[in-house]
């Protein structure tokens, strides 16, 4: 199934981003080798070039390597692996508090309202 891409933001970004997604949560462990440029292409229904420069990116940042005969694996560095999984948390938080903000609620009421949330479901 093709991955769901927005025409908004460059799509090797969001390669990049969704690949971190699935390091950080453990779809693609410490170590573990990842699909080839081609299959992942495939899966996401992008151009194999347009992933490849997501691949890049993320040697560059270090989160992937290659290795000459294996292909491309995962960064066993799990301190780097921990830091990325923060810094994509505190996105994700940052965004959220920005849209609550545009929606006219202040700090007291975020903290009350995430007060409310329990286990993924809200009682509000």
């Amino acid at each position: 199934m093709a991955w769901t891409l927005d025409s908004d933001r460059p799509i090797y970004a969001q390669l990049v981003e969704r690949l971190k997604t699935d390091i950080v949560s453990g779809i693609y462990p410490a170590g573990a080798r990842l699909p080839s440029v081609r299959e992942l292409a495939a899966t996401a229904a992008v151009n194999p070039n347009t992933m490849q420069k997501a691949f890049t990116e993320l040697e560059r940042t270090g989160l992937i390597i290659t290795m000459r005969t294996s292909g491309r694996m995962v960064t066993e560095d799990t301190a780097m692996i921990n830091q990325t999984r923060k810094e994509l948390a505190l996105e994700q938080v940052c965004l959220f508090l920005t849209q609550m903000q545009k929606l006219g609620f202040g700090k007291e009421e975020i903290i009350e309202l995430l007060n409310f949330w329990e286990g993924g479901k809200s009682n509000a």
